[in-house]
């Protein structure tokens, strides 16, 4: 197997008049890969043992880069990922199709094989799943076989490879078919038994997932080197309770970063409250930060808790911490040193169990040495410091980011999948970004508005 193997590699990028006779080659080495997977389906009374090695052996000698097996939920009318090679889970969560939607929905509706050489020329493929980078569109291959009992369509198989020779798809397109015929009496009567307890379990794990990987570090994108090491210290904070200080420009992502470490933490299912310590005048922040009495003061006609009680047992985030006047300071110092405090126009003293996070765009040590910042107070936000780079500092992360934001857009407005010119690259390669993340996620939203191609070009910057 291991010889037939790289013999078709070797074929597969040859390209030569012979490739007719590369594919009938190619076609003799999977007879053992065959006849081995349909002893296995034969043999195994589980689907999943079943498609497990099946993906396996397609990898290894079909040479592909991913491959999946969907199957279609008739009671709910989606179409779900039951095994994949080459997904992690959270991207085979995510890839759920109406019949239809995308390449897997249209061969799932139609009954018929979809062969696409370079999914860079397919608007029809959607990258639910968000696998593929914009790099990757444009050397890559996808085919797409039903798998179906008579006229039932049952499901589909699909997998992606490197862009060879066109010729050469016709070769996976036969081996799929006959892939896709052996397993198919074992899928239907799996489906007849496990659909909707199946696709309950998937839909459950899908929100979960949405939840968690809103706020995970995974999901701050970026692995240039100064962002791998904010995600070292989000995983080292997140086993403690210890006061955070997150420090970074305006838009580098601090909210997130406070997000994360809370919905990571073995707390993530209590309260996470968001406090902007700029966003309301000081004569409100005393009353909204500690609550108040009833009749402490004009409008105050019943008692009401303020965010550091709603916060107990979570985490309270203190956004642009730096604003606070010097007054305000002193109360939030006696908070963050005897996790008590009380109600504005109150005498009874009020307990709660909290983790501080707090975040700004100041520079602190210089507004201590002027005198507008408590240096008491900045000691005690100051135990565990995050500093968010810019933008600019982490230059490797700036293409990943734009892709990432172009698919959320194209997603948001309902519009057909985009990728991003090599000119408009460079663009957004050359630029500081003053702005940072949020100026580069408004940039991306007006390209994606603008755009009536499948290529963002400069002109719709």
């Amino acid at each position: 197997m291991e010889k037939s193997r790289h013999f078709c590699s070797a074929k597969r990028f040859a390209v030569t008049d012979k490739v007719l006779h590369t594919a009938a080659l190619c076609r003799s080495a999977m007879l053992p890969p065959l006849f081995q997977i349909s002893k296995v389906v034969t043999e195994s009374e589980n689907l999943s043992d079943t498609l497990a090695l099946l993906l396996k052996i397609m990898k290894e000698d079909m040479e592909v880069m991913r491959g999946t097996v969907s199957l279609f939920n008739s009671r709910t009318g989606k179409i779900f990922i039951h095994d994949s090679i080459g997904l992690t889970k959270e991207e085979e969560t995510r890839g759920i199709y109406s019949i239809g939607e995308g390449i897997i929905g249209k061969v799932v509706e139609t009954g018929e094989k979809i062969v696409v050489p370079l999914i860079s020329e397919e608007p029809a493929f959607l990258n639910r799943t968000g696998c593929l980078s914009v790099l990757d569109y444009s050397e890559r291959s996808f085919v797409c076989i039903p798998i179906a009992r008579g006229k039932k369509v049952l499901g589909a198989i699909s997998i992606e490879r490197i862009y060879t020779d066109p010729e050469l798809l016709d070769y996976d397109v036969e081996i799929l078919g006959i892939i896709a015929a052996m397993i198919a009496q074992a899928v239907e009567l799996y489906l007849i038994e496990n659909e909707d307890n199946h696709f309950l379990m998937m839909e459950n794990e899908r929100l979960r997932s949405a939840l968690k990987e809103k706020f995970h570090p995974s999901n701050i994108i970026g692995n240039s080197k100064p962002m791998l090491e904010v995600y070292s210290l989000i995983e080292k904070i997140t086993k403690t309770r210890s006061t955070v200080l997150i420090l970074g420009e305006s838009g580098v992502g601090k909210e997130l970063v406070a997000s994360a470490i809370h919905y990571n933490s073995p707390e993530a299912n209590e309260p996470f409250i968001k406090f902007n310590c700029a966003a309301l005048p000081e004569s409100v922040i005393e009353s909204e930060l500690f609550g108040h009495e009833k009749g402490a003061f004009t409008g105050a006609d019943k008692a009401r808790k303020g965010r550091f009680e709603e916060a107990d047992g979570g985490t309270i985030f203190l956004d642009e911490v730096g604003e606070l006047s010097l007054p305000m300071q002193a109360k939030l110092l006696r908070v963050l040193q005897e996790r008590t405090f009380e109600h504005v126009g109150g005498n009874k003293s009020i307990a709660v169990t909290i983790r501080v996070i707090a975040a700004t765009n100041r520079n602190l040590t210089k507004m201590v040495e002027t005198g507008i910042f408590r240096e008491d107070l900045y000691y005690r936000l100051n135990v565990f410091p995050i500093i968010i780079p810019p933008l600019r500092d982490r230059k490797s992360d700036i293409i990943t980011l734009a892709e990432y934001f172009v698919s959320r857009f194209v997603k948001k407005f309902g519009k057909e999948s985009k990728i991003i010119s090599t000119p408009v690259q460079e663009m957004l390669l050359s630029y500081s970004w003053p702005g940072n993340i949020r100026e580069l996620e408004n940039v991306i939203e007006r390209a994606v508005i603008l755009s009536e191609d499948t290529v963002i070009q400069g002109s719709d910057l």
